[in-house]
């Protein structure tokens, strides 16, 4: 590397940590737990109206202008340059976001940060919506039968965390993890570098620490605990919003190849996209809480997922907040991509995902870095990406299960191919 442009990625990086740390997007839009009691309380009573609250954003004019000009220096066609380039930009629009909350501009930059419901996906020809509605039908024909048991939460945040924080401790051997009960959460937990959050009202069942121990432990902790030990560009450590569909993708794939999600889970995954595509197109709070509650959730998780949605938006409809169809884009893009890295035996680029808080496109255009050794390699890698022998056979058989129609076939076709063999 030229040292004029090792001194500029230098000093980039060092100032774009700092410049970030004040937009923290979750931390603005959280809505506190009287407007909960008081919506439900209302509910109950037949009497039901929409929960009011002003979101208190500072005014960082001066912090976006500075990664504005962060991005401007970063110019150039270097793969470590647009990284920080794109990055910088990435906070800067969130940071637009937040002072836009309750007015339709807020929508404007959620979309550009973490898209649309109906958007097409890039790497295929179909809608989230359409992605959503094909998983719930493909799912219905097995919810139909009485064998699959309801989940039964029994854990409380105390006990689950205490547990929590033995496995993590097994796991992160060289770096200290924390795992803390907080009060304030939406979220039934959030993870950090260096803790995780557990909601304290909340209660868990043995399928909620499989899911959350692969999901925000082994994917967005360590994630965030690789990108701190990189020497050279500690801005990989960072959250940014640009790494989102990339960070929820790979963490839902890590529930799903690992058996840790419930049939549940992945239909709330769903329906939380046909649920914002509801209130983008006005539908109200108490509107998208009812589909919520027609879906089985209970009135506190109805609540907790309509909040989700209207988060920095309006309650009154058509503006909302548009993370929630990250989640099925980046499992897409995340299955699409390990399949194309594995069948152009490309492996690296699958544990490149992990080095730190990267998108898909990170992993393969920073390779040269990591062939140079100016980035490192991850120090935490989740067992299941770590042999693609066994990842290639699941990716395999899931790219040819979706090709199956349930809906064709009942127990009774067995019985009567059975038959038809005995007669032939």
């Amino acid at each position: 590397m030229q040292p004029k442009l090792a001194r500029l990625i230098a000093e980039l990086d060092a100032a774009l940590p700092i410049l970030a740390k004040p937009i923290r997007v979750l931390k603005y839009l959280t809505w506190p737990n009287a407007l909960e009691e008081r919506f439900l309380e209302g509910w109950r009573a037949g009497r039901p109206t929409l929960p009011r609250f002003e979101h208190a954003v500072p005014d960082w004019s001066a912090e976006i202008a500075a990664l504005e000009d962060c991005a401007g220096r970063a110019a150039g066609e270097d793969p470590i340059l647009q990284y920080l380039r794109r990055t910088a930009r990435s906070y800067a629009e969130a940071g637009r976001m937040l002072m836009a909350a309750g007015t339709p501009a807020f929508t404007e930059h959620s979309v550009n940060l973490y898209g649309r419901p109906d958007d097409v996906y890039r790497t295929q020809s179909f809608t989230g919506v359409e992605a959503a509605a094909f998983l719930l039908e493909k799912s219905d024909h097995l919810i139909q039968g009485n064998y699959i048991a309801p989940t039964r939460p029994e854990m409380t945040a105390g006990e689950f965390a205490a547990r929590l924080q033995q496995a993590i401790d097994a796991y992160f051997v060289d770096d200290k993890v924390e795992v803390r009960i907080d009060d304030a959460l939406s979220a039934k937990a959030i993870a950090g570098t260096s803790r995780i959050r557990i909601r304290a009202s909340a209660l868990f069942s043995d399928l909620d620490f499989d899911q959350l121990f692969q999901h925000e432990a082994l994917i967005h902790t360590a994630t965030a605990i690789n990108g701190r030990r990189q020497t050279n560009l500690k801005s990989m450590a960072l959250g940014a919003p640009r790494t989102t569909r990339t960070q929820e993708g790979i963490a839902v794939f890590a529930e799903l190849v690992t058996r840790s999600i419930d049939i549940s889970r992945l239909r709330r995954l769903a329906v939380r996209i046909q649920a914002l595509k509801h209130a983008l197109d006005g539908a109200d709070f108490i509107e998208v809480f009812k589909t919520f509650l027609e879906t089985g959730q209970d009135e506190r998780e109805a609540y907790k997922s309509a909040q989700r949605i209207f988060r920095g938006g309006d309650v009154r409809g058509g503006v909302a907040f548009t993370k929630d169809s990250a989640y099925l884009k980046g499992l897409m893009e995340t299955h699409v991509l390990m399949n194309l890295a594995i069948r152009d035996n490309r492996p690296q680029v699958i544990e490149r995902l992990f080095a730190g808080r990267l998108t898909h496109s990170d992993s393969v255009t920073l390779g040269p870095y990591f062939e140079t050794g100016f980035l490192s390699r991850p120090h935490y890698v989740p067992p299941w990406a770590e042999d693609t022998r066994r990842l290639a056979a699941s990716l395999a058989y899931s790219s040819f299960m979706m090709k199956v129609d349930l809906g064709a076939v009942s127990l009774e076709h067995f019985v009567a191919a059975a038959e038809r063999a005995d007669e032939a």
